[in-house]
């Protein structure tokens, strides 16, 4: 096994830069590296990162510590039937049927807000002023919160993201991080409990009334599952739909023929979160000593999966570094289920429960896009920069376009 010294440093300006050949030396000569600033096992290739994911013996205690100071105990801390019965509770608000018949009109309805903002200006700033926002305020939309708290809710999203990103223990961020927790619990709580008495078709009214068996969600899990769905839910989509457009801008024939087939969309979008994905790290816990390539992880250790490293194992993937919309060693059919082969939403019992919500956000907010942006380009001699660790995405992407009409 390798050690930190010898090899790119994940929390240095040189990996934040361009952790891609970083990833390819990390798979190639340290497939299994203690991080000692981090305190974790890293591992790299996509047999080992898949396993993580998939191998009950690897858990998430992790989050004990990791999540639970900022969102409160969630169901990504439960194992067993315990964790089975919660996430019955939520995934049926996030499957097709019930996205398609009560959520669809708010995603389309938030996206075309957005979109009208600028679009018979001839220039966006994509981050900015479309992808940042849509997300969160789709989240708010669905959970029947006021539009007129979009701002509060944009700002408590940010604190959390920050938190979970701060591999570098900063104690200002993690101290952000606590107080939105209370913020959010101080805000959410009276809602809740206002819901249960007079319940509604929104997202929260029907968390707070979900039981199976007799079992239901307290105050507490509903706030922390609302917490959560704003962090990841966030996260992923504005992240993803800004990377969408940067490669495809990158790739002007590949943007054409999305442009013209839009049934290609997901194909674009699953490529996407192979080749540049939202969430770059996820960690877990081993409850026993764990084999894998280049060594013994000890029981208790935290593993830290690099899942941006994984999706780009030429083992897995032919060519990994190339975005391409066609190729035929991703499956596109299945890349928004728990059989997915890319690891962006992680696999097995804990895949990310959100991932037909982020589906069905890029592909509206695709179209409306691209319908709105018929030459969309980029400004001369702008070449996209991304940024994070932890998450990762284009850190801006101006687009200059004639207005359609």
């Amino acid at each position: 096994m390798t050690t930190a010294r010898e090899m790119p440093d994940i929390l240095s300006e040189e990996f934040a830069a361009d952790p891609y050949g970083a990833y390819r030396a990390l798979r190639e000569e340290a497939p299994l590296l203690w991080h000692e600033g981090m305190q974790s096992y890293i591992v790299s290739r996509y047999e080992d990162v898949a396993r993580a994911f998939r191998d009950p013996v690897f858990t998430t205690a992790n989050y004990d510590w990791q999540l639970e100071p900022v969102h409160g105990r969630t169901i990504l801390q439960l194992s067993g039937r315990e964790h089975a019965v919660r996430r019955a509770l939520v995934a049926p608000a996030f499957r097709g049927a019930e996205l398609q018949s009560t959520f669809l009109p708010v995603i389309e309805a938030n996206s075309r807000r957005l979109v009208d903002g600028f679009r018979a200006a001839g220039r966006v700033e994509l981050v900015a002023d479309y992808s940042r926002h849509f997300p969160i305020n789709v989240i708010v939309d669905m959970l029947g919160l006021d539009p007129a708290d979009h701002a509060r809710f944009q700002r408590w999203y940010t604190s959390i993201i920050a938190f979970l990103g701060n591999l570098a223990q900063d104690p200002e961020v993690a101290a952000a991080g606590e107080r939105t927790r209370r913020e959010l619990a101080a805000y959410l709580i009276p809602v809740i409990r206002e819901r249960r008495a007079h319940p509604g078709d929104d997202l929260l009214s029907t968390l707070c009334r979900a039981e199976i068996d007799g079992t239901s969600m307290s105050d507490e899990d509903v706030k922390a599952f609302c917490s959560l769905l704003l962090a990841a839910g966030g996260e992923t989509t504005d992240k993803a739909v800004a990377a969408l457009f940067a490669n495809l801008l990158a790739h002007p024939d590949q943007l054409a023929a999305v442009r013209a087939d839009r049934t290609l969309i997901p194909r674009a979008f699953a490529e996407t979160l192979r080749y540049s994905p939202p969430v770059h790290m996820i960690m877990r816990q081993p409850a026993a000593d764990v084999e894998v390539t280049g060594g013994t992880i000890p029981a208790g250790s935290t593993v830290t999966a690099l899942i941006g490293a994984a999706n780009r194992d030429a083992t897995r993937y032919a060519d990994p570094d190339r975005f391409d919309v066609f190729r035929t060693d991703l499956e596109t059919t299945t890349a928004f289920s728990a059989a997915a082969d890319h690891l962006a939403f992680a696999l097995g019992r804990h895949f990310c429960v959100g991932a037909l919500l982020a589906k069905t956000e890029v592909e509206v907010g695709a179209n409306h896009l691209l319908d709105a942006m018929p030459d969309m380009r980029l400004p001369d001699g702008f070449v996209p920069q991304e940024q994070g660790v932890f998450t990762r995405g284009p850190a801006a992407l101006p687009i200059v376009f004639t207005p359609a009409g």
